[in-house]
């Protein structure tokens, strides 16, 4: 795992079907489960996805989006159907970099009293503790 703060790449496995679905899901549910999470799947080393690995990614993207967040791909392997049907929902960068770059210009273009700028861009706000 790698950070870009404040937005996270994970790398996915090289085969994701139902078994390293799972398994990849449990790794990465607690980071979906926090609030606006900005997600990057690496997808650069997957040779193979299947159905319950197109499947396991919608419902990451759902989770991210109903915390307020994002998750966007990275890298995919060359066309398949089942990659296809990832390119039809996904935010799809050709690079992790230019997934990342995505992500800035995302919080560049937020209202500046956005809670989301608030949250992270304006500490002339916080109060000093007494």
């Amino acid at each position: 795992m790698l950070t870009h703060r404040p937005v996270l790449v994970m790398e996915m496995p090289e085969q994701l079907d139902s078994v390293e679905a799972q398994a990849f899901l449990q790794e990465l549910e607690p980071l979906l489960d926090c609030p606006r999470p900005r997600i990057i799947l690496d997808c650069s080393a997957v040779r193979h996805i299947d159905g319950a690995g197109v499947a396991l990614m919608q419902h990451c993207l759902e989770e991210a989006m109903n915390h307020d967040g994002d998750l966007r791909l990275a890298a995919l392997p060359a066309e398949s159907e089942a990659i296809a049907e990832l390119r039809r929902v996904f935010e799809v960068f050709p690079t992790c970099d230019q997934a990342v770059s995505s992500f800035k210009s995302f919080t560049a273009a937020l209202p500046k009293d956005s809670s989301y700028a608030n949250d992270f861009g304006n500490r002339g706000s916080l109060k000093k503790a007494s």
